[in-house]
């Protein structure tokens, strides 16, 4: 389905022209300015020169048209549902550059360090200040204050990959227990009811099914992989089925797919829809004709570390 179209090249997007029409458009009502929201000069009521306050009223007014732009330009984000930032934290702006982008799903790597998550792909470069709550639940709870109990104003369900690298034994208690104060903005589930909210956890790495053996509440799912496909798991506990792609397929995106690669990936997306799960291939390549053929076969997830390309190809096709 196309969601929208981009650009002719060095031709501005709609959403940018809106955005100068806007900011034009506030210039000429600002205090102070011309028709052409050029700056006239008007006597101050002192009866003297205010150059301060004059300097200070064009920082004000230039702040204010600054913010009405920037919220113009957010309500225009189309959300990315096909989309996940794959080790995202690796990222400048953990999660920030991501939801810039409008994905609706993103990865983070924690370690059990000292009793805390820190977040980081390897032990040796955690760092303290890294931790879950910093850089990915605290800054989604203001979001979704901000946006009326979503991620992005208008929906949807956002995904955050949990990925344990310690053993889930002694870290997955840790993060039910960090889990627990966001709870108001988290899918949760309980034996006979489940409570959709605007973000799932999802827990991969070191998992086990035994995690959740005894808990009334349960505050995130699990990454299945192929063998799940065949072992009645609730979708519910498994929403996703993650492969590594490699050792599946011998396509690597070069050419035309090989046909019996193709039919062993439509069986595969076809058996996790109607179980009501996702698909996502990660060691895939991370190129425009691979996220073509994913597309074309029904794949959910394209898994990348590109984000901007992935955003200006989901927008066009």
């Amino acid at each position: 389905m196309k969601l929208s179209l981009l650009p002719r090249s060095g031709a501005r997007s709609q959403p940018e022209r809106r955005a100068d029409i806007l900011v034009r458009s506030n210039a000429r009502r600002l205090p102070g300015s011309t028709e052409d929201g050029s700056p006239q000069t008007v006597p101050p009521r002192c009866g003297q020169e205010c150059p301060r306050a004059g300097a200070a009223g064009k920082v004000l007014a230039g702040l204010a048209v600054l913010l009405l732009s920037a919220a113009y330009l957010q309500a225009e984000l189309v959300p990315l549902i096909h989309a996940h930032s794959h080790n995202d934290y690796e990222h400048k702006r953990p999660l920030l550059d991501a939801l810039d982008h409008g994905f609706c799903s993103a990865e983070a790597d924690v370690h059990l360090v000292d009793g805390r998550l820190l977040v980081a792909h390897n032990r040796s470069a955690v760092k303290p200040e890294r931790t879950l709550q910093a850089l990915y639940l605290d800054p989604l709870r203001e979001r979704v204050k901000t946006n009326g109990g979503h991620v992005y104003p208008s929906g949807p369900e956002f995904t955050l990959l949990v990925e344990l690298k310690s053993d889930w034994q002694t870290s997955y208690p840790v993060l039910r227990e960090i889990l627990k104060p966001y709870a108001g903005m988290l899918t949760t589930f309980q034996p006979t009811a489940t409570e959709t909210n605007a973000i799932r956890v999802i827990i991969t790495g070191n998992r086990s099914k035994e995690m959740f053996a005894g808990e009334s509440v349960r505050y995130a799912s699990l990454d299945g992989d192929l063998a799940d496909l065949d072992s009645g798991t609730s979708a519910d506990l498994i929403p996703w089925i993650s492969a590594n792609w490699a050792p599946n397929f011998k396509w690597r995106g070069t050419g035309p797919i090989p046909e019996a690669d193709e039919l062993k990936l439509k069986q595969i997306v076809a058996k996790a829809h109607q179980q009501g799960r996702r698909v996502r291939f990660w060691g895939a390549p991370d190129k425009p004709a691979f996220w073509g053929e994913m597309q074309v076969n029904g794949v959910d997830l394209i898994n990348t570390d590109d984000l901007d390309g992935v955003q200006k190809f989901l927008l066009k096709n």
